[in-house]
């Protein structure tokens, strides 16, 4: 890749770029990016390049990859659309492809509707130039052809479309809220050592321009490697707060927001890692507890408890989930896992998927979720089910007995790959009335990881009781000892319509009980009735 024309008269030449980023307010961006692009600061930019870098001077050369880490609005969309603008516009990269190939100015972003932003900026800077909109012969929903054989395309952020791209410059953008627990499907560190690749022939930049998340993920491992003195020259990174890049935002607007929520604002605008957000269960910690089953049939004589998460069944909303439990000793165990993904029926769900597993495990009674309250409700009981809503939330479900009994290794789940993941991504943060919220991270799902958590808490809690009574030969204990009954010998009674024992005076082979028993087996019988569907 050979500039045809530097960045420096570049950003100050009208008919380029020089009227994008003309006020006083970009002085801190033109220096990150002359100094991106390999050329040499002046004094006085090397103060500004210092105070953003922490580095005394310039790489001097083209920076491997860019690192931008600063608060919202601080015009990084913008900054970063120029650079990739004067790679694909006024760089020569004829040396690194070949005849007829086509090199790609890609920008991934968190889905698409983000990513046009970008690709928009970027159409209206080459337009804004007489010169370089003539460059552009095509504009699709999502590329940009120009005539010197280079393409700007956007693409959400997805480890298999990055592939198989010659790319002259990459840009990913709000990395730091990108997934990055590898239990996605499409995590931050495959994404990028997809896109890497595509990089290697054309030596092109890779720009990461994100505000702070949480002390985890690439962007955070980034910051404290490469951050500094430290860090080597063709990898820059640059941290600030909002107004270091853009101190045309008004003082008085951020106070405001800093009062309204402390704690997630002061990442926003002052780029201050967030210690509130953290994993939940480490991987390793659920693995230890995952079995070598996917589903187990259900055995006689076995209580079993169903947790029951509903949802509404809309498209791209959450998951419908069903979990049976049992306690086997000190232990739980996780019988069977039912999840059902939109779009569905939910009263057809009912009658397909919850009452089967409800008659097969032979269930007594259903707790689910709180959410839709009566709504919820109403369908499962027209079918016959006992419904009831968990008392508890469902960050307390996670916290108690769900995270002791896994930190215990006193939970077995079984083999299911969506649950394992589940579980894995659960974030732990605090809330600004000091309560904790465990819930799953933005944009991803806990419907299969709720219900565990509830079938869990189920069979803890539950209480058990045994039908030693009616066998034979029981012995109540508790009972106090009866005096000897003096009668005739069992010759010597005439049968009473065969049944010898109705004859008064003559000792029964059953066990005599207390009032208390009596009444307590009597309650056992009716649950007992209930339970096994004599009664409804």
């Amino acid at each position: 890749m050979k500039p045809r024309i530097s960045m420096r008269k570049v950003l100050g030449d009208p008919d380029l770029f020089g009227r994008i980023l003309a006020a006083s307010s970009w002085y801190g961006w033109k220096v990150l990016l002359i100094a991106a692009a390999g050329e040499e600061l002046t004094d006085d930019e090397r103060v500004e390049f210092k105070r953003l870098t922490g580095r005394e001077r310039e790489p001097g050369r083209m920076c491997r990859e860019l690192i931008a880490i600063f608060g919202r609005r601080a015009g990084k969309t913008l900054a970063l659309a120029v650079f990739a603008c004067w790679v694909a516009a006024l760089c020569d990269h004829r040396d690194a492809l070949a005849p007829g190939e086509i090199g790609v100015a890609l920008v991934i972003s968190r889905d698409q509707r983000a990513a046009k932003i970008t690709l928009d900026r970027i159409e209206g800077i080459l337009c804004n130039s007489v010169i370089l909109g003539q460059l552009i012969i095509n504009r699709t929903q999502d590329t940009i052809e120009l005539s010197n054989g280079i393409s700007v395309e956007v693409r959400p952020c997805n480890r298999v479309s990055v592939r198989g791209i010659t790319a002259v410059l990459v840009v990913a953008e709000e990395i730091g809220h990108w997934f990055t627990a590898v239990d996605f499907v499409n995590p931050d560190v495959e994404i990028l050592a997809a896109v890497r690749p595509t990089l290697m022939t054309t030596r092109g930049p890779l720009l990461m321009a994100s505000s702070v998340y949480a002390k985890h993920g690439e962007l955070y491992d980034a910051f404290k490697k490469y951050y500094g003195v430290n860090g080597p020259p063709d990898i820059l990174v640059a941290y600030g707060t909002s107004r270091d890049l853009n101190p045309s935002l008004p003082q008085s607007g951020i106070d405001r927001e800093l009062e309204r929520d402390p704690v997630r604002n002061r990442a926003e605008y002052l780029s201050e890692w967030r210690s509130d957000v953290e994993r939940f269960i480490p991987r390793e910690i659920v693995e230890a507890c995952v079995g070598d089953f996917y589903e187990l049939p259900p055995q006689p004589g076995e209580n079993y408890h169903c947790f029951f998460d509903p949802a509404s069944g809309v498209p791209e909303g959450d998951s419908l989930a069903a979990v049976v439990s049992h306690k086997l000793g000190d232990r739980v165990i996780i019988d069977a896992v039912r999840e059902i993904k939109p779009p569905f029926n939910f009263f057809e769900v009912i009658e397909t998927v919850l009452l089967p597993l409800y008659k097969a495990y032979k269930i007594f009674k259903i707790v689910g979720d709180n959410y839709g309250g009566e709504l919820a409700k109403e369908p499962v009981r027209r079918v016959g089910i006992d419904y009831e809503l968990s008392a508890k939330h469902t960050s307390q479900l996670y916290l108690d007995p769900f995270l002791g009994m896994l930190n215990a290794t006193k939970i077995a789940l079984p083999r299911h790959e969506r649950a394992i993941s589940q579980i894995c991504q659960l974030e732990r943060s605090v809330q600004r009335s000091g309560r904790d919220q465990i819930t799953h991270p933005t944009h991803g799902h806990d419907d299969v990881a709720c219900a565990i958590a509830g079938a869990v808490d189920l069979a803890c809690n539950a209480s058990f009781y045994s039908l030693d009574a009616f066998q034979p030969g029981f012995v109540d204990r508790d009972a106090p000892p009866q005096p000897a009954q003096q009668g005739p010998e069992l010759s010597d009674v005439p049968l009473y319509n065969g049944d010898w024992w109705r004859w008064r005076g003559v000792p029964r082979s059953q066990p005599t009980f207390s009032a208390n028993e009596r009444l307590r087996d009597l309650y056992r019988s009716l649950d007992f009735a209930f339970k096994t569907g004599f009664f409804r």
